[in-house]
């Protein structure tokens, strides 16, 4: 079996704007800034034998305020523009409401992609920056990897580890 490591979008490979203390993806195309480092160690986690898959909540599909067009030229200017070497992208585009399998906390996007790649979950990461992610990869069955940002908002309980970049995380991956 393969293992990977998933990674939310905003906020662990570009940057998340805040608003009242919250995060939320970039409004356009311009506004998209890849952080320092991430494409490096995306480098480094593939040559190490990961597969890297972005899982995303953009609930503002939902709420009429992004087009799934958008969602998917920052997805495309992630590969080609910044040359991130993404294995693949998942998206939920439903609100809480919608009570969908895929939308985190919930961890369909992981279970969906490990049926579909034979993934070995217990030998995969969840990288994220919000309560969400962890507890979508704990219910997975994945180690997890908290990116604090000090958002005006719930931690998650218990990450495998806290850190403050991908560039961390990747060090923490690759250590273990």
């Amino acid at each position: 079996m393969k293992k990977a490591v998933f990674l939310d979008r905003d906020g662990v490979l570009n940057r998340a704007y805040l608003r009242e203390g919250k995060p939320h993806p970039p409004d356009s195309i311009d506004q998209l800034q890849v952080f320092d480092g991430v494409r490096e160690s995306l480098v480094r986690l593939r040559a190490a034998g990961f597969m890297l898959i972005v899982v995303t909540n953009q609930p503002d599909v939902a709420r009429g305020k992004q087009s799934r067009q958008t969602v998917n030229s920052f997805h495309q200017a992630l590969r080609q523009t910044f040359r991130l070497p993404v294995d693949e992208f998942r998206v939920c585009y439903d609100d809480d409401a919608d009570d969908c399998s895929c939308r985190k906390p919930k961890p369909g996007m992981l279970m969906d992609a490990a049926r579909e790649h034979s993934l070995d979950l217990a030998e995969s990461y969840m990288v994220g920056d919000r309560w969400r992610d962890i507890a979508a990869g704990k219910q997975a069955g994945c180690k997890t990897v908290f990116i604090d940002h000090c958002y005006s908002e719930d931690v998650p309980l218990s990450p495998d580890v806290q850190v403050k970049s991908l560039s961390e995380a990747t060090e923490w991956i690759l250590c273990r």
